[in-house]
């Protein structure tokens, strides 16, 4: 079990408030850089599509807590191995704990009630509690019906999705930040012609950079097209 617990998490250094793009979540994200400090003391869940930006979120928050002066932990349920309610019950003893994919642990019966008694046990000792999934609690398929009252009982945060021109940013600042320049004219044939959400333009961006070094050839729109072709 031990294997499954987040010892001595080293916060990516991207995964801060600071790199988030703000969009149209500006409110949701002061809100929960207040609580990573102590100066808010609700307790948060935020609801978001893959790609969205909820694991960045609470990570960022973990290393904003640490920073001032607070423990932190963070747990993605959809990362356990099963038993997962052994690694839940196993969680805790920090100021601050972020949960994240708590749809994976819907219908299973021992993981539910294992992270109700955690949301007691935190309650208990005035730890904070971030949670983190697809949907809020009522649409998450969770059978325990003490546990949707609990988490319904949180602030909720609905993130919403980012303009293009935020997604082309972003993907543009991963980009060079390894070292790989994507300019407009590349931007313009990923989008028109790939999907558009974030995961998605993630993969290619990791493909693009394992092809680009490998062949040693700048990324221009023909190097793309012989790329996905490739892989198709």
């Amino acid at each position: 079990m031990t294997r499954q617990l987040p010892l001595a998490l080293r916060w990516p250094a991207h995964q801060r408030f600071e790199s988030f793009i703000r969009g149209p979540n500006g409110v949701a994200v002061d809100l929960l850089h207040a609580v990573a400090r102590g100066a808010e003391a609700s307790w948060l869940y935020l609801a978001g599509a893959n790609g969205s930006g909820r694991t960045h979120l609470l990570i960022a928050a973990c290393a904003a807590a640490n920073d001032s002066g607070r423990s932190a932990q963070y747990l993605s349920l959809a990362a356990l191995r099963a038993p997962r309610a052994d690694a839940v019950r196993g969680f805790g003893g920090s100021d601050l704990l972020a949960i994240d994919d708590i749809d994976a642990i819907a219908g299973d019966r021992d993981a539910e009630h294992a992270l109700f008694d955690l949301y007691n046990r935190c309650r208990a000792e005035h730890a904070t509690l971030l949670f983190a999934a697809t949907a809020p609690p009522a649409q998450l398929g969770v059978a325990l019906p003490d546990l949707v009252s609990r988490l319904s009982a949180c602030t909720q945060i609905a993130l919403k999705p980012l303009g293009e021109d935020e997604r082309r940013t972003l993907l543009r600042e991963r980009a060079l930040a390894r070292g790989i320049e994507l300019d407009d004219g590349v931007l313009d044939w990923l989008f028109a012609r790939g999907k558009r959400d974030l995961t998605s333009l993630f993969e290619v961006l990791d493909r693009i950079d394992s092809a680009s070094l490998a062949a040693k050839r700048r990324v221009t729109v023909p190097f793309l097209h012989g790329l996905l072709r490739d892989a198709d």
